[in-house]
């Protein structure tokens, strides 16, 4: 009995495969299987070398291929046995399944659309993670600067007098613009960012009515940012265009960084002007990614775009390569929202040192949206181009009285 245990186990040894596990170098360089047996369809070979990360083409088979593949095979056994599974999840996947709808538009058609894959990982990684640095850093840098610098204050003896820098209507449109915003890049982070810092710390019930709340807020809401936008736009874009003066402003930083600086401006001054055409250009932008996500596979831009951008050359100067001609429905709205998401971040960190520079940061500038009057020697010093076209217009105002506001 012994022996034939020892004679079976010796037996099992001997056996046993002596080969090594393949090292991933080999799985890198192991040659792609040959479809020919399969009329093109994929085989265990292919199967297994995705699984190894490796990059496996994949074609369809047709009846041109394999007259006793699925597509030849329909014909005689009917709709019950010319498709395999596989060959069906296949063609769903590289969207060439002949899907029959009852309704809806060609995205109703796409049911499984692998690049959203890709979409969430970046939702959920570079998106979050150097849009919140981007906020951050921009927050830290304006509270040094305060600390280094401190708050611009008036140099000049103050007069009493006050000019009228905007008006009623300038104003409404402002703060409509800019409030709007505010409650937008608010609720827009609580909607891409809450799952993260939301739920670990309040829970899933409290992120769940929140996101709610705010996705309701921030698509209401929208539309008083464009109405604010075009507003502001036909009210000030006159007084925006750049100019010679822009340039001596620039070259001693709008005084800003140097105490006693006031380099001359009229109405707006060179960094006010690049607020404006940032708020303007980088706004448009995300009022028209934001209309596309307010209506589904309606307005798809991002197709035609990347035509417009191969025939420039561009993405492949910056090593883009050619950029995707054909998006499902689902893409373009992907597309729509990351690039909604990153305008947006940009726009914010601007903003948020506009805010800082029209309240803390600098005396008496509050008061141009705040009242609309601010006190002369305020515009003396920081835009003096602009309180001599007043004078000149309407003559220099007595003691205590304002002056009438320049068209």
């Amino acid at each position: 009995m012994t022996r034939i245990l020892l004679t079976l186990l010796l037996s099992v040894l001997l056996a046993a495969p002596l080969t090594q596990p393949v090292t991933a170098q080999e799985a890198d360089t192991a040659p792609q299987s040959d479809r020919s047996a399969t009329g093109g369809a994929q085989t265990l070979e292919d199967i297994m070398a995705r699984q190894r990360g490796e990059k496996v083409e994949t074609r369809e088979r047709n009846a041109e291929d394999d007259p006793d593949s699925a597509a030849g095979m329909a014909s005689q056994l009917g709709t019950l046995g010319g498709s395999s599974d596989s060959d069906v999840w296949s063609a769903l996947r590289f969207g060439t399944a002949d899907v029959i709808v009852s309704s809806g538009g060609p995205e109703a058609r796409v049911l499984i659309q692998d690049r959203g894959m890709w979409w969430l990982e970046f939702r959920e990684g570079p998106l979050i993670k150097y849009g919140g640095w981007l906020l951050l850093g921009t927050l830290i840098a304006l509270v040094l600067f305060y600390f280094i610098r401190g708050k611009i204050r008036i140099d000049g003896e103050k007069t009493g007098r006050t000019v009228t820098r905007f008006k009623a209507i300038e104003r409404f449109g402002h703060w409509l613009m800019g409030g709007s915003f505010i409650v937008l890049g608010i609720t827009g982070l609580v909607v891409l960012m809450g799952r993260k810092f939301i739920i670990p710390t309040f829970g899933h019930e409290a992120f769940a009515n929140v996101a709610l709340a705010s996705k309701w807020i921030h698509n209401n809401i929208s539309w008083a940012f464009m109405l604010g936008l075009v507003m502001v736009f036909f009210m000030w874009v006159v007084h925006n265009i750049p100019n010679k003066t822009d340039l001596k402003w620039l070259a001693v930083g709008g005084g800003i960084f140097k105490k006693g600086v006031h380099p001359p401006a009229k109405k707006f001054n060179a960094g006010q002007k690049f607020i404006f055409w940032s708020v303007i250009i980088l706004g448009g932008s995300i009022s028209a990614s934001g209309l596309s996500l307010l209506f589904p596979f309606e307005l798809p831009m991002f197709a035609k775009t990347f035509v417009i951008l191969n025939d420039t050359g561009l993405p492949q100067v910056f090593g883009f390569g050619v950029l995707p001609e054909q998006l499902a429905p689902h893409e373009e709205m992907q597309y729509a929202q990351l690039w909604h998401a990153i305008v947006s971040f940009v726009l914010m960190a601007i903003i948020i040192a506009h805010i800082y520079i029209g309240s803390v940061g600098m005396e008496g500038a509050y008061d141009a949206m705040g009242s609309g009057e601010v006190e002369e020697q305020w515009a003396r010093e920081h835009h003096s181009l602009w309180l001599e076209e007043i004078k000149a217009q309407e003559g220099a105002p007595s003691e205590g009285k304002s002056a009438t506001p320049a068209e």
